[in-house]
C-alpha cells in the first residue's frame, strides 16, 4: 500500500506541476573527486536580475532571525563568502570550514502557522544562520532535529511574491543534506548519496522518478526538458559520469558542464517570461580549499575569491565586491573587495 500510495502521490505532483502557473527553477549538483576534492555547483533560475553582490563576514557578528516577536538570536561562529539577493539576504554560500548551503525554490513548502512561543527565523538569513554556527552538515541537522525554532516565510519588498525554498546543505567531507518544511515541519533527507537538488516535487517524489531512468534502475532514456523532473534527472546522470580531474580548474570546468546541461535557455525564457526564468547567475564552491567561484552567465565573466585569504578575525570590516557595477572583472578577484 505504500508504495500504491506514494506512485499516486507523484502522479498528482506532477499533474500539479503541468498545470502551475508559475514554476522558479534552480539545480545543485554535488561532487567529490579523489584528487581535487569536495566541489558544489548551483544554477540560480531567476525570473529577473537579483542585483547579486559577493559578500565576506567575519566571525563575531550579532545577528537575529527578522521575526516580529521572539527572533532567533545568535552571533557568527564562522566566517563566510555568500551570493546576496537584492542586497537584502544570502542566496548562496560556504563558511570558512568548508559548509556551504544554497537556498533552491520548492512551491509545496509550507512553513505552518506562526507560533510565538518558539524563536523565530525568517528565510532571509536562515541561510546565513547555517553558515555561521555549523561546520558541518551533521551538526547543522543534529541542531534542527534537536532544537525548537520556527522558519518563517518572507515576501519580497515591492510585490506580494512569497518566497518558498528548501535548503541544501554540504560539507568539506562530502555530507550533503536537504532540509524542505511541509507542514510546518523540517523534514530532512541526510546522505552522501543526495547529490542532486532541482525544485517541485518534493524530494522523496524526485528519487522515485530518478529509479525509472537508464542508470538508476530503470529503462527510460535521458528526458530533454526544463522542468525540475528533468533537470533532476540530467544532472545525476552527468554528475555521476564525471571523470577524475587533473587539476581545481579542469573540476570547475566539469561541474559547469552539468549545470549548463540544466540551465534554462535564454529562448525559452523570452517566449514565456512569466513562466520560464533563465540562469542569471551560478556558483561552484571548493569546500576543501575554501574557493568561492561566481559566474555571470549575462555577462559571460567567472570571478572567484580565496576566503582563506581574509580577515575573518572578529572586529574585521564586512568586505563587499559589488559585480552589478564592475561586470567587466574576471578571474581572481579576493583583493578586489572593499569594506562594506
Amino acid at each position: 500500500m505504500k508504495g500504491i500510495h506514494l506512485a499516486l502521490s507523484f502522479i498528482l505532483v506532477c499533474l500539479s506541476i503541468l498545470v502551475s502557473p508559475l514554476s522558479f527553477s534552480c539545480t545543485r549538483i554535488l561532487h567529490i573527486d579523489p584528487t581535487q576534492g569536495v566541489m558544489v555547483g548551483r544554477n540560480m533560475d531567476w525570473i529577473e536580475e537579483m542585483q547579486s553582490k559577493l559578500v565576506v563576514y567575519p566571525r563575531g557578528i550579532p545577528r537575529q532571525g527578522y521575526a516580529p516577536v521572539n527572533p532567533l538570536k545568535w552571533v557568527s561562529q564562522y566566517g563566510s563568502i555568500v551570493a546576496t539577493s537584492y542586497d537584502i539576504g544570502s542566496a548562496d554560500g560556504m563558511n570558512e570550514k568548508g559548509l556551504a548551503v544554497h537556498g533552491l525554490w520548492l512551491d509545496e513548502s509550507d512553513y505552518g502557522t506562526r507560533n510565538e512561543k518558539l524563536p523565530g527565523v525568517s528565510l532571509l538569513v536562515l541561510g546565513q544562520f547555517y553558515l555561521d554556527n555549523f561546520a558541518s552538515v551533521d551538526e547543522a541537522i543534529r541542531y534542527t532535529e534537536t532544537n525548537a525554532f520556527q522558519v518563517l516565510p518572507f515576501t519580497l519588498p515591492g510585490s506580494n511574491r512569497v518566497i518558498k525554498i528548501h535548503i541544501a546543505l554540504e560539507d568539506s567531507f562530502g555530507d550533503s543534506a536537504i532540509i524542505e518544511y511541509i507542514n510546518g515541519q523540517p523534514k530532512i533527507y541526510h546522505s552522501k548519496e543526495y547529490t542532486v537538488v532541482t525544485n517541485d516535487p518534493v524530494y522523496d517524489l524526485q528519487i522515485e522518478n530518478l529509479k525509472q531512468y537508464d542508470g538508476f534502475g530503470g529503462d527510460k532514456p535521458l528526458p530533454g526538458t526544463d522542468s525540475a523532473l528533468d533537470r533532476f534527472v540530467r544532472a545525476a546522470y552527468h554528475g555521476a559520469h564525471l571523470p577524475q580531474f587533473s587539476s581545481s580548474s579542469e573540476a570547475v570546468a566539469g561541474i559547469s558542464s552539468v549545470l549548463q546541461n540544466a540551465t534554462p535557455p535564454f529562448s525559452l525564457w523570452k517566449r514565456d517570461p512569466s513562466k520560464i526564468h533563465r540562469t542569471i547567475w551560478r556558483t561552484i564552491a571548493d569546500l576543501t580549499h575554501h574557493v568561492y567561484y561566481f559566474n555571470s552567465t549575462p555577462n559571460f565573466t567567472m570571478v572567484y575569491a580565496r576566503l582563506d585569504q581574509f580577515s575573518l578575525q572578529p572586529g574585521s570590516p564586512v568586505m563587499k565586491l559589488d559585480l552589478v557595477k564592475h561586470p567587466e572583472l574576471s578571474g581572481d578577484v579576493t583583493n578586489k573587495f572593499e569594506p562594506a
